[in-house]
Order: C-alpha cells, then sequence, then structure tokens
C-alpha cells in the first residue's frame, strides 16, 4: 500500500478540479460530498499506509513519481518519503481534515459560495499533503507556498468586506517574510551538500563546519516562524480569524501552523548539531508562548482568544523542538490537533447558534440551549488546559519535563503559560455557557443546537481530546511510550530524560496543581463573584489596556515598516515616477508633437507650392552629385 501513497495527495487534487470546473452547476450537497469524500479517501489509504509501515521493518520508504527537474548539478525527482513522521501527519492532515470537511457542509450551507469554498479546502489539504511527504525540500516548499496562497484565498473567502481583505493580504505579507529565509535555507543547504533530498543530506549533515550548520537551522526556523506564527512573525495569525470558522479550524489544528513544526522535526539533524540554533528555538518558543498567553487574557471575541491560545501552544511545542524533545513536540502537534480543532468548530457551533455573534461579553447562558456544544468544548478545554487524563496533559507536561532538565528558568516561563492558558480558556467556557443570557430577544429565540453534520465532528473531537493522551503514555508509568517509540528512526540524535521518577512526579504535580488553582480562581471572579469584562477599553486600567491592545505590536510594526515604505514610496513616486519617467515619456511626446506641428505647415494643399519644392529637391540633388 506505501507504494500507493501517490493517492493521498491526488483524491484532494480530484476534488479541487471537479469543484473548481463544474461546482456551481452542482447542488451543494453533491459538491460538499466530493469535497468530503476525497479527503475520506485520503485517510483511508493514510491508514493502509500507517498499518503497513508498523508491520514493516523498513521505515524509509522513498516512492518516485515522476522525473522532474534534471539540470546540470540539480538533480530534483519527484518522490515520496513515506516514514514515521510523515505517516504521523497524514492522519492528523486527512483525519481532521475529513471532520472539519463534514462540519463545513453543516456550516456554510447558506453561502453562496459554497461550492468556491470547498475547491479551496481541497486544494488547501493537497499542499499539505504534498508538504509533509516530499522527499526534498523543494516539493516540500511548493507545498509550503501552496498552503500560504489557500490561507489567503480562505482568510479572505468573504471578500466583498475590506477588513477580511487586508486580513488575508497581512496573512500573505508576512509569510513571505518566513518564506524568504526557508528559501535561503533551502539553497545553502544545495550550495553545502550539492542535493536537496532528505535522504541524501541527513546523514551527511556532519561533514560541514558548525557555523554553516547554524546558519542553516536559523534560515529554516525563519520559514518556521513564519507559518507557525512565533515572535515576531505571529500577528497575521489572530486576523486570520477572519476567514470562515471551519477555515480556523483547519489553519490552527490540521495544516497551516504545524508545518513549521513538522520542518524543524524534519530538520532535526541541523538543530542537534547547532547548539545556538536549538537554544534560539527555545527561547522564542518560551517568549511565545509567555507573549500570547497575557495576550489571551483580556479578548473578547470567542475565536480571538482561541488563536492566541494557539499561538501559544505552538509556543510550547518550539519550545520543546528547542531542547530536544521532538517526539514530544509531535505529540504535542497530535493532541493539539484534537483539542483545537474541537474547540473552533465549537466556537463556530456557539456563532452559529447565536447568529453570527462572537463577543462573549454578550453571550451567557448557553449551556442549556447548546448542550451538545458545550459538554464537547467542556471536555477540549479540560483537555487544554493539562487536566489529567485527558490529552493535553500528557504532552504539554513531557514538554516541560524535557524543558525543567534543560532550564529551569524557561521550564517556568512553560508553566506560567500554561497556567495561564487555564485561565482565559475558562474564562471563555465560563462567560459563554453559564450565568444569564446577555444578548439580545431575537439573539436568544435564535438559539438552537448545530445540525448532525456539525455535532458529529464535535463528538469524535471530543473522544479523540479525552483519549488521545494514551499515544504517549509517560515512560515513569513503566508503559511503553508509544510516540517516543514510533518516531525514533527518524530523530537522529534522540535525547533521553535523565530525570528521576520523583522529580518527574513532584513536576507533574506542580504543573496540575497550578492548573486547579487558575481554575478555582477562574470560577470565583466569573462565576460566584460574576465579574464581567469591562465594555468600553476606557474603562480600564492602563496595564490592562496595553494587554487588551495586544502591546501595540500592530500599531508599532506599523510605525518602523509601514509608514517609512509608504514614505519612501511616495518620494520615488515623486522623483522617480512623475519626474524622471513620466518626465522622460512627456517630454519625447511633446518633442514629437512640437515636430508634428512645425511639419504640417508643409502641407499646404497647393500643387504649385509641391512642384517647385519638387523642382528645389531635384536641383539639390544634382549639387550634392556635383560637389561629391
Amino acid at each position: 500500500m506505501i507504494k500507493l501513497v501517490s493517492l493521498v495527495p491526488l483524491f484532494p487534487l480530484i476534488g479541487f478540479i471537479i469543484n473548481g470546473f463544474f461546482g456551481k452547476r452542482m447542488s451543494k450537497g453533491l459538491s460538499g460530498a466530493i469535497a468530503s469524500l476525497a479527503i475520506l479517501a485520503s485517510f483511508i489509504v493514510s491508514v493502509l499506509v500507517f498499518m503497513e509501515l508498523q508491520a514493516s521493518s523498513q521505515k524509509e520508504n522513498v516512492v518516485n513519481v515522476f522525473s522532474w527537474i534534471d539540470s546540470g548539478m540539480l538533480k530534483v525527482p519527484f518522490e515520496f518519503l513515506v516514514d514515521p513522521l510523515s505517516a504521523v501527519f497524514l492522519l492528523i492532515i486527512t483525519g481532521i481534515g475529513f471532520l472539519i470537511h463534514l462540519y463545513s457542509t453543516g456550516y456554510m450551507h447558506d453561502d453562496e459560495g459554497f461550492a468556491r469554498f470547498f475547491t479551496y479546502l481541497n486544494l488547501f489539504v493537497f499542499f499539505m499533503l504534498l508538504l509533509v511527504l516530499g522527499n526534498n525540500y523543494l516539493i516540500t516548499f511548493v507545498g509550503w507556498e501552496g498552503v500560504g496562497l489557500c490561507s489567503y484565498l480562505l482568510i479572505g473567502f468573504w471578500f466583498k468586506n475590506t477588513d477580511y481583505n487586508n486580513a488575508a493580504k497581512k496573512a500573505f505579507i508576512m509569510n513571505r517574510i518566513g518564506d524568504l529565509g526557508f528559501l535561503l535555507g533551502i539553497i545553502l543547504i544545495f550550495v553545502t551538500y550539492g542535493s536537496i533530498t532528505y535522504t541524501e543530506i541527513f546523514d551527511r549533515a556532519g561533514t560541514a563546519g558548525t557555523t554553516t550548520v547554524t546558519a542553516i537551522a536559523l534560515l529554516l526556523f525563519v520559514g518556521a516562524m513564519g507559518k507557525s506564527a512565533q515572535i515576531p512573525l505571529y500577528t497575521w495569525l489572530p486576523d486570520a480569524m477572519a476567514g470562515p470558522t471551519p477555515v480556523s479550524a483547519l489553519i490552527h489544528a490540521a495544516t497551516m501552523v504545524t508545518a513549521g513544526i513538522f520542518m524543524v522535526v524534519r530538520s532535526n539533524v541541523f538543530y542537534s548539531i547547532s547548539t545556538v540554533a536549538s537554544e534560539t528555538v527555545a527561547i522564542v518558543g518560551a517568549v511565545t508562548a509567555l507573549f500570547a498567553a497575557t495576550i489571551g487574557l483580556f479578548q473578547n471575541d470567542i475565536k480571538k482568544i482561541l488563536a492566541y491560545s494557539t499561538v501559544s501552544q505552538l509556543g510550547l511545542m518550539f519550545l520543546g523542538l528547542g531542547v530536544g524533545a521532538y517526539s514530544s513536540a509531535v505529540f504535542h502537534v497530535t493532541t493539539h490537533a484534537f483539542f483545537k480543532a474541537l474547540l473552533f468548530l465549537g466556537a463556530g457551533s456557539v456563532i452559529h447558534a447565536m447568529g453570527g455573534e462572537q463577543d462573549i461579553r454578550k453571550m451567557g447562558g448557553l449551556s442549556g440551549k447548546i448542550k451538545i456544544t458545550f459538554v464537547t468544548m467542556l471536555l477540549g478545554t479540560i483537555a487544554i488546559s493539562g487536566i489529567p487524563p485527558f490529552s493535553g496533559f500528557f504532552s504539554k507536561d513531557e514538554i516541560l519535563a524535557h524543558t525543567y532538565e534543560h532550564s529551569k528558568t524557561l521550564w517556568l516561563i512553560g508553566m506560567i503559560a500554561s497556567m495561564l492558558t487555564a485561565f482565559y480558556m475558562f474564562r471563555l467556557l465560563f462567560l459563554t455557557f453559564f450565568g444569564k443570557f446577555r444578548g439580545t430577544h431575537e439573539q436568544e429565540h435564535h438559539l438552537h443546537e448545530s445540525p448532525a453534520s456539525m455535532t458529529m465532528p464535535l463528538i469524535i473531537l471530543a473522544i479523540l481530546s479525552v483519549i488521545g493522551g494514551l499515544l504517549g503514555l509517560p515512560e515513569f508509568w513503566h508503559m511503553p511510550n508509544w510516540m517516543h517509540h514510533h518516531l525514533e528512526p527518524i530523530i537522529k540524535r534522540p535525547s533521553y530524560s535523565t530525570l528521576s521518577h520523583e522529580t518527574e512526579w513532584t513536576l507533574m504535580g506542580l504543573a496540575v496543581a497550578g492548573a486547579l488553582a487558575v481554575i478555582y480562581f477562574t470560577y470565583l471572579v466569573y462565576m460566584k463573584y460574576k465579574v464581567m469584562p469591562v465594555a468600553k477599553e476606557e474603562q480600564m486600567k492602563p496595564w490592562q489596556r496595553v494587554i487588551y491592545n495586544k502591546y501595540y505590536v500592530d500599531e508599532f510594526y506599523d510605525f518602523i515598516v509601514r509608514k517609512p515604505l509608504d514614505g519612501i514610496s511616495k518620494v520615488f513616486y515623486k522623483i522617480i515616477d512623475i519626474g524622471l519617467i513620466d518626465g522622460i515619456v512627456n517630454a519625447t511626446g511633446g518633442l514629437v508633437r512640437t515636430i508634428g506641428i512645425s511639419v504640417r505647415y508643409l502641407q499646404t494643399g497647393n500643387i504649385g507650392l509641391y512642384i517647385m519644392g519638387m523642382v528645389l529637391g531635384i536641383a539639390c540633388i544634382f549639387l550634392l552629385t556635383f560637389l561629391i
């Protein structure tokens, strides 16, 4: 079945083509069914590929699709690499992707761009599958750019709204900054090793100097910072909430933002060699996790809270990568896919019930109105908060344990970020589902549970969020850690924990106690004392206003980047465009016009004058001939 892995990206591509060319002529039901079945077919093949890989002793399988580029020293076959890492990501992308497609058939049912939406969604999944399957950096880069394009199309899906278009452009441009670093890294890899094929360069990675390897690793990380929204290239992700909610779920849980994690894990040998690069990844991840978590404390848009949660969780994953816990980071990618897809789709169900309202200050008391959504979101909230035995506890705890062994300071930052996560997530839960309803009478009358096409994916994801931790039961429980064992063949220099069982239990107890204490504090604030977020920004304290406005980072970027570029553009427009280029063009046109005006006086229409001119001309010719 591994030889047929090409079918995995092929099915979404076929769905994209069918809906792209014929979607408008088909019924919505047929259009949605084709798109969903395409992803389901990919998931089935992915499961079969995964099962065959598990049963086989050969953990690295290269499938040649066709000859692609053969020019001089550059030889890039179009090949797929099926190994433990790509197999895990295939299941995440197609499994979660199918549930999001199924959910979208209900959520987008009344949208006039229904077929176009599923066209983009299938294309998005196709490029992400290409990204994780490629056996070289160039195929990965094609998928990398493809998901960037699709995110632009989907974030700005409702293109009649100018703000949504601006959000799409912001995501596209900020990702181009990161992509430039990724591209330079690929070029440096080719110059250094003479190849960009994974199976050729990783075994020879140590033959280059440490400085070169550090440069490669840092350039690749710049690309990861853009795709996976790390400081300073994170501001696009919260604004990406402009797209339909299923898009947010797909971007945050199963596709685009996990691309950076995948690429760093795939390139783990470079980071294992370069201490500088690894430390950089860990520090950026820790700072991003804490920074984004603080911003989430005072946000009131239900999707924005989840967006900053994603940025923070991605920071924890990069923290794990930086300290060498590659399999733990992939484990957290997996569990995060379960509960973050659940939370976003649950938020979509809430928005659907509220008639489009996204402000949690205008909700309340929904637990009795949309019971399935409430129960599933409760389970997702517990999972992301790191409460055992839910999935988020196991993966997050592994990362924090490895971090503690590496740096106590980074561990403390990760702990605080995790505790803040518990606060703002239960704040969202309490304000949305408990207390009195604070919306309008019309909204209250509109309240209803979502259709089965939306609630079934919520139930499945809720189950996965509860039991997903079984994929990585901690070794200190004397049980096999499946994820570590599965990914061991692709980790070139695996790191093993040397912490004692007593220390591990202590760290686990601190994490759980901290989360429970924060949840209880949140309960006191929003349930017992019924504190409500202020209605107006002016009512906030100065420090709260700073956090609420996201530390004014967007305004800072606007001041130091956009305004100077606008000023330079205006100068060049006036001097180069208008003064020089337009001056030359206009002067040339003016000269031709002046000559034309002068010459036209020779056209008098007097035949006698023309004959006299001919005679004079002939005379001049004879005179010149005589003189010569």
